[in-house]
């Protein structure tokens, strides 16, 4: 018993086969299976006739067989014609191209034509078909109606395709957009919660006090903590290590909640916007100031006149002015290079803010807000006339409610000791503003 197993065959290849068994066939019959013509007796001679005429209808019945058999072959194949065509001339209207499309109805016409005058010929049985060569042909034209169907198929589906990854581009798009739109609204609704501004329209010199100070402080911790939040939102979106983050900012320190993470980079940033509070120029190149009797005095009209300010607008509009240069010159200290390239993929914001311009994001836009309302503290500060000054507290020093505040709830300890500080404390003349401080969750050798 042969076990070996055939290969398949291909449709193309079983046709020819099927059409070399036909021709063998037919010439078998004419050849009248090889049987001698003998002049014999009447019997012979009429068994002879008999069998002539079978073997011509025998040859009748396999040739009608085959014109059948060539007939729907034709057919078939001009049916799969027309629906290549038809599908190529539904792929020509979207998008629209009038030329293909006139060329696809011109081959479903043509097909639907051949196959009437195969029907015709049919029917007055004036069919004149080999058959082989018919069935090949057939077989040939259905096989590349088919292939060009394939085709259209495939066009098609990348169109398709395309038009989603378009979408999807779209889409992502509108995504950022909205993104950017809530974290601008995020920090426009945490500004508002602050203490309100109109108490400083029609505030005068004269009037000025320590609570101002203390409520205007709350409002600039508000836009620092806003930054902060966003930050570690850009972090955790370029997949930082925050703890690894936290433990260069603040080296050893321990939280008793890993949300309180957020106090180390609160630190970092507002320690960097602070530095050189109590310089009158905060650190920035002499500026040509008033005498000395009228300093309170300009630096109270600048806060008047910037505390109803856009900082966007302001900054656009006055670039070379103090407050754009402290911006400036706060950015490139807080926002290292690596660490905006890290964050954003590249260095566009560090360039526009070297070169004087404002960048358009969301992240900057916060950064902007928060350095406007330490610039406002800063001149309000010195809009008392008195000597002004910050400090901050040692780690491992002794709690005192007098120069500190804590910003989470104490723990149980009867002496809690710091673990760092989140905000300097601010001192303007005898009046001491408290500090904000993170207590250590252990306890830890006392100091001062």
């Amino acid at each position: 018993m042969d076990t070996t197993m055939r290969p398949k065959q291909s449709r193309l290849s079983r046709t020819f086969s099927k059409v070399i068994n036909l021709r063998t066939a037919t010439r078998g019959i004419a050849s009248n299976n090889g049987i001698c013509i003998l002049v014999s007796n009447g019997k012979v001679k009429d068994g002879f006739e008999k069998r002539k005429d079978s073997d011509k209808e025998e040859e009748f019945k396999v040739r009608n067989r085959a014109m059948l058999e060539a007939l729907l072959a034709k057919l078939f194949a001009g049916i799969t014609s027309i629906k290549a065509a038809y599908a190529e001339l539904q792929m020509a209207q979207d998008p629209y191209n009038n030329e293909a499309i006139q060329t696809a109805d011109q081959s479903v016409v043509n097909e639907l034509k051949s196959i009437s005058e195969l029907k015709r010929s049919f029917l007055k049985k004036e069919l004149d078909l080999s058959p082989q060569v018919t069935m090949m042909l057939a077989e040939i034209q259905e096989q590349q109606a088919l292939m060009k169907t394939y085709e259209i198929s495939i066009k098609k589906l990348e169109s398709e395709s395309g038009k989603k990854d378009s979408d999807i581009s779209s889409l992502q798009k509108k995504l950022q957009d909205l993104v950017l739109s809530n974290k601008c609204l995020e920090i426009k609704l945490n500004a508002s919660g602050s203490p309100s501004l109109s108490v400083f329209d029609n505030l005068r010199l004269s009037e000025l006090n320590p609570t101002h100070f203390v409520q205007f402080q709350q409002q600039t911790l508000r836009s620092i903590k806003s930054f902060v939040r966003l930050m570690i939102q850009e972090m955790e979106s370029a997949n930082w290590d925050l703890s690894t983050a936290v433990g260069f900012i603040e080296p050893g320190s321990v939280f008793a909640k890993q949300s309180h993470r957020c106090f180390a980079f609160e630190s970092f940033v507002s320690k960097t916007l602070l530095e050189g509070f109590n310089n009158p120029n905060f650190g920035l190149p002499s500026d040509s100031l008033s005498p000395v009797n009228k300093t309170e005095l300009l630096f109270f009209q600048k806060f008047k006149k910037l505390v109803t300010e856009n900082t966007k607008n302001f900054l656009t509009q006055n670039p070379s002015s103090s407050f754009c240069k402290f911006t400036k010159a706060k950015y490139l200290q807080l926002v290292h290079a690596k660490m905006e390239c890290s964050l954003f993929g590249n260095l566009n914001m560090r360039k526009v803010v070297s070169s004087g311009g404002v960048p358009d994001s969301a992240f900057f836009a916060a950064f902007a807000e928060a350095a406007m309302r330490v610039w406002l503290l800063h001149c309000l500060a010195f809009s008392f006339g008195q000597q002004v000054s910050i400090f901050q507290v040692k780690k491992g020093s002794r709690f005192s409610e007098v120069f500190m505040e804590s910003v989470t709830a104490k723990d149980v300890e009867t002496e809690p000791s710091v673990s760092f500080t989140v905000v300097p404390g601010f001192k303007i003349g005898k009046t001491v503003v408290q500090s904000q401080v993170y207590l250590s969750p252990v306890t830890s050798p006392a100091g001062i």
